[in-house]
């Protein structure tokens, strides 16, 4: 049976049920977050991006849909598609063009590989050419190399099947299409269809095999603000 819990008032640690905190990927390890249009993944997975180690490390933010909230993330560094892994801590914004920059991408996402112990961030994934394989070694074989992944997708059914079963955690917002919500049934052992509140989500942890509930996190400018006190300490240490 699954596990559920429900946050304090907006979803963030503290108050589960029955004592329930759950697990939170680690620097070694991949989640994903699937949903619609407009079901609040882009929003928690920032959420999660803003928890992580990026104060220690560098993080790459593959940002395929110029989106508005990843782009108004203060301290950001731009990458450019044909840029070298980064060196330094910090968040870097690559803004790749589909299709035109598929090989710049592979080649980007295969040096990440060689560098290692580097955070990769993608916001939609089907969007990662089928041909690339530096996201296949990332997804593969990142764990050892201390390469933690967030990637986003709308469609599961377009996805890298790698993405999924290489995933210790999995976050699923509503899904739409039937075909989607099988998709994950594959790999997540839980009845998924049943309707959740808006922005709310299904919290999959692979290793203890625990289904959970998760409110709505955070609004964006508690989290933006999160990410400025983080990369602002950042630069005083600098």
């Amino acid at each position: 049976m699954a596990r559920h819990f429900t946050g304090a008032s907006q979803g963030i640690l503290g108050g589960f049920f029955a004592g329930t905190t759950p697990n939170w990927p680690g620097d070694q390890d991949r989640l994903c977050i699937v949903g619609m249009t407009g079901s609040g993944k882009t929003h928690a997975a920032l959420w999660h991006l803003s928890r992580r180690n990026f104060n220690e490390k560098p993080w790459v933010v593959y940002d395929f849909k110029v989106d508005e909230f990843i782009n108004s993330i203060p301290g950001t560094v731009e990458l450019g598609v044909n840029s070298p892994a980064p060196e330094h801590p910090g968040l870097y914004i690559v803004h790749p063009v589909p299709e035109d920059d598929d090989e710049l991408v592979d080649k980007q996402m295969t040096d990440i590989w060689k560098h290692e112990d580097i955070g990769v961030y993608v916001d939609e994934g089907y969007m990662v050419s089928s041909k690339n394989k530096g996201f296949r070694k990332l997804l593969t074989q990142g764990r050892s190399k201390h390469i933690p992944m967030i990637i986003l997708s709308q469609r599961p059914v377009w996805m890298d099947k790698f993405v999924f079963t290489e995933s210790e955690f999995k976050q699923v917002f509503r899904l739409q299409n039937s075909g989607d919500i099988g998709k994950m049934e594959e790999y997540i052992p839980f009845d998924l269809s049943r309707r959740l509140p808006p922005r709310h989500s299904y919290y999959y942890d692979t290793v203890d095999d625990a289904l959970m509930v998760m409110k709505p996190v955070p609004d964006q400018d508690a989290i933006r603000a999160k990410f400025e006190k983080q990369l602002a300490g950042m630069r005083q240490v600098l």
